[in-house]
C-alpha cells in the first residue's frame, strides 16, 4: 500500500497503541476544523482538477466560491455513469486523479442492483487509521477491557470483479483483507478469533468457529459486538440454535464434520485442543434455562460492553441487546459509510438515545442541507437548498450530509439526516436521526423511515407486558384494494423458550392504532376519510421469516457484516416470502386523530 505523507488535510500516521498520542491528535484535529476543512477542499480540487468530471463544471477554476457555485449537488443516480464507465476500464481519471483500486458495493441498493463506490489506496489507509483513531476512547472510558479480548464478530464476503477486472469489495471485507495474514500481530493481540476464522468466506462456518473461539476462550472475553446490532443478532440467533452441537464439540475435543473450511479447519485447531466435560457442562447449563435473559453476560461473565452501532435504523435493536445483554453497556463507536468515514463518538458510555458523533474533519469534505418540516421527497433537490459548511451548523438542527472526497465524490448527498447536539472544540457532534427516504407513501402522505422507525418502536412497548419481543419488522403499501393501506410485517418473539407465539387480538391492533398516531398529520387526515387511506394492517410472520428474507438479499449480493433489514419491500421474490409466512393479522380499529402535532421535537 502507498504510504500516506503526513499532510494538514489528512491524519497523518499515528501510533495506534499509543492512547496519549491519539487523544492529541483528535484534540489537534477538531481544534482545527475550519482550517483542515479548507485543505481537505483545496487539495481535492487541486489534485482532481484535471479529471473529466471537475473540468466540466469548474473550467479551471479550483477555488472554494467556485466549486460551491458550479458544482452541482449530486445523488448516485447523478455518478453512476462515470463510475459504470470506470467498471468498464476506462480510466480513474475521469473523476479522480489517482488509480481508483476497487469498487465498494454498498448494502444500499440502486435499481436492486447494489451501489458501487470508487477508492483509492490512500482513501483506504485513511479509513484504516480512523480505525485505530476511536480505538483507545473504548479502553480509556471502561475499565478492565485491557484485562481479556475482544470477540468481535466479522463476516468477509466472496470479492467479485467487474467486466474489466476491477476488484468489487464490501468495506468491512476490504478491511479485514487488508491485514496481512502472516504479520497480523496486532490482530492476535486485540481479538479472540485468528484472523483466518474471521476471513473465511463460508460466512456459516465461520459465524460457528468465531463462537466457538468464544466459548473455549469464555473467561478472556472483555468485549462482545458486531460491526452493527443487526448482524450482532444474527450471531446471538445462530448461537441458539446450534449451541447444543457447540457444546458437544467443546465436550468431545472434536469438531463439527461440516466444518471443513481450511482457514477455520486451522485456526481453531490451536484452541479445540482436547476434551473439555467441565466447560461443556457450564455452559449447557446456562442454554437450557427457560429464558435467554442476559445470556451474554452468563456465558461471558468477564464482559465488559456490546460494541456495535445502535443509531438510526440499528436503534430498533436496542430492547434485544438490553434484553440478552443483562445490562452490559451498548457502545456505538463510530459513524460512516462506504462513501466516507465521518465521525467518532468520543463518550462510548453514553446512552444509544444520547449518542453523539463528532466529525472527524480530515476525513473528506463536509457541507450539511438544513432540513427544514416540509422535507422534499428522498432524491430531490429544492432549487435553492440552504447549504453551509462544517462548522456553521446550529445546534439542534437538522441536516442532511453531502460528502465530498479523495476518491472522487463531490458534494455527493449520502442520505443520512444528522441533528446537530454541540460541539467538540471546533468540531460539531450529532445524532444519527436516520435516513432522508420515504418508505411508504399512499396518495398525498409521505412516511420517512425515520418517522416509521419511531412509531413502530412505540408500538412496540405494548408488548414488553406480555414477554413478547419484536425480533424485526418490514413494510409495505397495499394497492391490491380501495382504498390503499400500510402493512406492517411483524417477527415476534418471547423472553420465554417453548412459549407459544401467540399474541393477544386486543394487544395487536392497539399496536395499530399507537403506530397510526404517531404518524404525521396528512396520514392521519386521510385516515379520517376512509377513501383516501385504510386502516393499517400488522401481519405476523413465522419466526426465521427474516432470516429468509436476509438469505434472498445475500443471495443476490448482500453482505452478511452490512445487511441492514429493508423498512420497505417492493420485490416480488421478497413479498412472496413474508407473505408465505404469515400467521396472523390484525387491522387498526380506531380512526386516528388528525389535528397536527409534532413528532420530531426540533423540527
Amino acid at each position: 500500500m502507498q504510504t500516506i505523507k503526513k499532510a494538514a488535510n489528512m491524519l497523518p500516521k499515528f501510533d495506534p497503541t499509543n492512547p496519549i498520542a491519539t487523544m492529541s491528535l483528535l484534540e489537534d484535529v477538531t481544534t482545527n476544523a475550519k482550517k483542515i476543512q479548507d485543505s481537505v477542499l483545496e487539495a481535492i480540487l487541486s489534485h482532481n482538477a484535471q479529471t473529466e468530471y471537475l473540468r466540466g463544471f469548474l473550467n479551471g477554476q479550483l477555488d472554494k466560491q467556485s466549486f460551491k457555485k458550479s458544482l452541482p449537488v449530486v445523488t448516485y443516480e447523478d455518478i453512476k455513469p462515470y463510475i459504470d464507465r470506470i467498471a468498464s476500464g476506462e480510466p480513474s481519471d475521469l473523476i479522480c486523479d489517482r488509480p481508483i483500486n476497487l469498487l465498494l458495493a454498498t448494502t444500499g441498493t440502486s435499481g436492486g442492483v447494489p451501489k458501487l463506490i470508487p477508492l483509492t489506496a490512500e482513501d483506504l489507509e485513511q479509513r484504516i487509521l480512523f480505525g485505530f483513531l476511536y480505538a483507545p476512547l473504548v479502553f480509556k472510558h471502561i475499565e478492565g477491557l485491557t484485562q481479556g479480548k475482544s470477540l468481535m464478530f466479522y463476516f468477509v464476503t466472496r470479492e467479485s470483479e467487474t467486466a474489466s477486472g476491477l476488484m468489487v469489495r464490501f468495506m468491512i471485507t476490504c478491511v479485514l483483507k487488508s491485514v496481512n495474514p502472516t504479520n497480523s500481530f496486532l490482530w492476535d493481540r486485540v481479538q479472540i478469533s485468528p484472523h483466518a476464522i474471521a476471513t473465511c468466506e463460508d460466512t456459516n462456518q465461520g459465524m460457528y468457529c468465531q463462537l466457538l473461539c468464544g466459548l473455549l476462550q469464555r473467561q478472556n472475553v472483555a468485549r462482545l459486538g458486531a460491526p452493527y446490532a443487526s448482524s450482532f443478532l444474527k450471531v446471538i440467533k445462530f448461537f441458539e440454535d446450534h449451541w447444543h452441537e457447540l457444546c458437544s464439540n467443546i465436550r468431545t475435543g472434536r469438531l463439527s464434520d461440516w466444518i471443513t473450511d481450511p482457514q477455520c479447519v486451522s485456526g481453531i485447531s490451536k484452541f479445540l485442543t482436547a476434551p473439555n466435560p467441565e466447560l461443556a457442562t457450564v455452559i449447557e447449563k446456562e442454554c437450557s434455562k427457560t429464558s435467554w435473559e442476559a445470556i451474554l453476560r452468563r456465558i461471558w461473565p468477564k464482559a465488559k460492553c456490546i460494541e456495535a452501532v445502535v443509531t438510526g435504523t440499528m436503534a430498533q435493536y436496542i430492547p434485544l441487546l438490553e434484553f440478552y445483554g443483562g445490562g452490559l453497556p451498548l457502545i456505538s463507536s463510530w459513524y460512516g459509510s462506504s462513501e466516507c468515514f465521518i465521525g467518532i463518538n468520543l463518550n462510548p458510555l453514553s446512552k444509544p438515545s444520547d449518542v453523539a458523533y463528532t466529525i472527524i474533519p480530515s476525513m473528506g469534505y463536509f457541507e450539511f442541507i438544513e432540513v427544514v418540516k416540509d422535507r422534499q421527497e428522498a432524491g430531490h433537490v429544492p432549487a435553492d437548498p440552504v447549504v453551509v459548511d462544517l462548522v456553521d451548523v446550529k445546534i439542534g438542527h437538522d441536516y442532511e450530509l453531502l460528502v465530498t472526497t479523495f476518491s472522487g465524490l463531490y458534494r455527493y448527498r449520502l442520505g443520512d439526516v444528522l441533528r446537530v447536539t454541540g460541539f467538540h472544540n471546533n468540531s460539531p457532534q450529532f445524532y444519527f436521526v436516520g435516513r432522508q427516504k420515504v418508505v411508504l407513501s399512499i396518495d398525498v402522505s409521505k412516511t420517512y423511515e425515520e418517522d416509521l422507525l419511531k412509531a413502530v418502536s412505540n408500538a412496540s412497548l405494548l408488548l414488553e407486558p406480555h414477554d413478547l419481543m419484536l425480533m424485526d419488522f418490514t413494510s409495505r403499501v397495499d394497492l391490491s384494494s380501495l382504498p390503499g393501506h400500510y402493512v406492517l410485517y411483524w417477527e415476534l418473539g418471547s423472553k420465554f423458550k417453548n412459549a407459544k407465539l401467540k399474541p393477544d387480538r386486543n394487544v395487536m391492533e392497539e399496536c395499530c392504532v399507537t403506530v397510526e398516531e404517531a404518524l404525521d398529520s396528512v396520514y392521519r387526515k386521510g385516515r379520517k376519510n376512509d377513501t383516501i387511506i385504510g386502516p393499517l394492517e400488522i401481519k405476523v410472520v413465522k419466526p426465521g421469516a427474516f432470516d429468509e428474507l436476509m438469505n434472498l438479499f445475500l443471495s443476490r449480493g448482500s453482505s452478511v457484516s452490512q445487511y441492514k433489514t429493508p423498512r420497505s419491500v417492493t420485490n416480488e421474490d421478497a413479498l412472496k416470502i413474508l407473505e408465505t409466512n404469515v400467521v396472523s393479522k390484525f387491522l387498526s380499529r380506531k380512526t386516528p386523530s388528525w389535528e397536527i402535532h409534532e413528532l420530531h421535537s426540533s423540527r
